[in-house]
């Protein structure tokens, strides 16, 4: 049985860090920490032999990702998710007496989770930036009308003022926004398009 769920789990972490992660965002150093985070819970979680061990293992590395989280900015909240999904998996697949079936299930839910969540056609149109504007907008009204002219006709949901500086005139906003569709070109811009591809081919 501990072969069976070392393979399933070796199965499921190459599918999270390379089908899922690596194909949609194109971090390989991510892609070696998603692994060997798998890898080394499921190796100690397999080693101890002990359910409560174990789930205080799994707690723990948790609590020291939290940590991780707090004291960089390199990691956004969606690698997070996938630390902790790798974790999940390591830990699933190692539990002492698991359940093939059981584990297999529970891994295969939490691959479909990330599979859907983080698929580029869900909430595509949402975004969040930090923008520096060239104005001292102390208004929200104003400043999100201002916002949604330069993001391009975007719909603003939530801006924050984080400085405002009425010295050099600027206003440095964290600012959530829904972009706009992307527009269809008119006919006559597609023939244009084409006469001036057509001209440069030739």
């Amino acid at each position: 049985m501990t072969f069976t769920l070392i393979a399933i789990d070796l199965a499921a972490a190459l599918i999270l860090s390379l089908a899922l992660y690596y194909r949609r965002h194109r971090r390989r150093d991510l892609v070696v920490a998603f692994l060997g985070v798998n890898v080394g819970v499921l190796a100690v979680a397999t080693s101890l032999g002990s359910a409560e061990v174990a789930l205080g293992l799994g707690l723990g590395l948790f609590g020291v990702l939290s940590i991780i989280r707090l004291r960089s900015s390199e990691i956004s909240q969606r690698e997070v998710a996938y630390y902790f999904s790798a974790l999940a998996i390591g830990l699933v697949a190692g539990l002492p007496a698991a359940d093939p079936l059981i584990a297999g299930g529970l891994i295969a839910l939490i691959l479909a989770v990330m599979w859907g969540a983080d698929h580029p056609r869900v909430l595509s149109r949402s975004r969040h930036q930090t923008v520096l504007v060239d104005r001292a907008i102390a208004d929200e009204r104003e400043l999100q009308e201002e916002l949604g002219a330069r993001l391009g006709g975007a719909t603003i949901t939530s801006c924050t003022i984080q400085h405002l500086d009425m010295v050099n005139d600027t206003t440095l906003v964290d600012v959530r926004y829904r972009a706009a569709p992307p527009s269809t070109p008119s006919p006559s811009r597609r023939a244009t398009a084409s006469a001036a591809l057509a001209g440069s081919v030739r």
